[in-house]
């Protein structure tokens, strides 16, 4: 089944495609579609609501089945007020680039004592066709609690410049420098789930 996943990050895309290898999906991109975009105002307090927006969004417009994620970003070391939730790339009604989030994360990391603890809530939201609609925030497709660090990782990937400085916190390394994992992998078995439950 061809579904389209609401995103022009094509590292978000590869990485998605990864997740549901083994599964009879061909996922494409908003890249790949034709036509003018919606214009998306993501305007929901939570992930779930925001990938619901979306996902209805490009529905309505591509009328073809149609998911979208969002995710927010919690740190142990820091006040409700001080989270970035889902504003992850927004700081101060700017949006970050991806060398912006290196440096701003980065800094955030040196104001407490070198390295904080955090987790991505990631909210999933698809839409099979107008009587079908399947969503989860679950904790399976939430990543593993992660150190964020001052030194970035040599290694960048477009799209999850975060990941320069996220550290494996019961071995210490980067998750670059370990073989077998990254900051997202806790998440692929959670979201290959969350398909596979839909298509059987």
């Amino acid at each position: 089944m061809k579904i389209l996943y609401g995103t022009t990050n094509q590292g978000k895309l590869l990485a998605m495609k990864k997740s549901v290898e083994g599964l009879d999906i061909e996922l494409i991109g908003l890249c790949d579609v034709e036509g003018e975009l919606p214009k998306v105002n993501e305007n929901g307090k939570t992930p779930l609501e925001n990938a619901e927006i979306k996902a209805r969004a490009y529905f309505e417009t591509f009328h073809m089945p149609v998911f979208s994620c969002d995710s927010g970003l919690y740190f142990d070391e820091l006040a409700e007020e001080e989270q970035p939730g889902i504003h992850v790339r927004r700081v101060g009604g700017k949006e970050l680039t991806d060398e912006e989030m290196t440096e701003y994360y980065a800094a955030l990391a040196a104001k407490h004592g070198g390295r904080i603890t955090g987790r991505y809530r990631n909210a999933i939201y698809f839409i099979l066709d107008e009587n079908h609609h399947y969503s989860s925030m679950d904790m399976s497709i939430a990543t593993e609690p992660f150190i964020l660090v001052t030194k970035p990782h040599t290694k960048r990937v477009p799209g999850f410049p975060l990941d320069s400085l996220s550290v494996d916190i019961a071995t210490g390394k980067y998750y670059y420098d370990l073989e077998t994992k990254d900051v997202s992998t806790s998440v692929d078995d959670g979201v290959r789930a969350f398909f596979g439950k839909i298509f059987g």
